[in-house]
């Protein structure tokens, strides 16, 4: 009984996260406890230690009198995300190329090809997972306990802006989704060539590409220029 209720704990943890990771969960949104009960097959006291976990991830807030909710994507959270995102991934990326083992390397090959085939059917939602699997195997290939942690919380918001960069149709966007996965490539090579300053070079490079479209994640669509040049009495008739 024990261990099926822990698989059920865990199956619920990993819905949940895709859940949040694909924005089928909006940040912020809040956790309906009593209908996720009866969806997973668990009780409050499990679920609520599922709530703990992904709290600890930092896929959920938990707040006393008001239950769980997604975590939000705020002004505070967004500042906090650009000013640590870039040391984070730097940093990963020195370690993964020094201490990676040639399974490691293997598995990250496997990812890629995942990933560059998405790319190729520009199909936006597997391009955002795979790529966030991709960069989720640099923190396991860093071996850093300290590190780790910092990457996953990264990663929750990296990818849940990510859909906007994937989806978008404009031509220079499209060619900078090629040039990402460019990029994967180049530091799978330098990974496996042992040259981490050229890796990291490689990662800030990557990261400014990404930073370019993530950037509009915060920013509002333009108006259309008719309504914008529209007079005032039009609003009113």
């Amino acid at each position: 009984m024990k261990d099926g209720r822990q698989n059920k704990k865990e199956k619920a943890a990993l819905h949940l996260q895709k859940q949040v990771l694909t924005l089928a969960l909006a940040p912020g949104a809040a956790l309906d406890e009593a209908l996720l009960s009866e969806q997973y097959g668990l009780s409050r006291t499990p679920l609520r230690e599922v709530f703990q976990r992904l709290a600890g991830e930092g896929f959920v807030n938990l707040e006393t009198n008001r239950g769980a909710s997604v975590s939000s994507m705020d002004v505070d959270t967004m500042r906090a995300f650009f000013q640590c995102a870039p040391m984070v991934y730097a940093a990963i990326a020195r370690l993964a190329t020094e201490q990676a083992t040639p399974a490691q390397i293997a598995t990250l090959k496997t990812i890629q090809k995942r990933f560059s085939d998405a790319v190729r059917k520009d199909a936006a939602g597997d391009m955002a997972m795979h790529n966030h699997r991709f960069h989720e195997h640099l923190g396991v290939m860093s071996a850093s306990p300290y590190l780790k942690p910092s990457l996953g919380r990264l990663l929750i918001d990296h990818t849940r802006m990510s859909h906007r960069f994937y989806r978008t149709a404009r031509e220079t966007s499209r060619k900078r989704v090629h040039e990402a996965c460019d990029q994967h490539e180049q530091m799978i090579d330098s990974i496996s060539n042992r040259t981490p300053a050229v890796t990291v070079e490689l990662t800030l490079q990557h990261w400014e590409l990404s930073r370019f479209e993530i950037d509009k994640y915060v920013q509002p669509d333009p108006l259309p220029v008719d309504v914008l040049e529209a007079p005032a009495e039009g609003f009113l008739s």
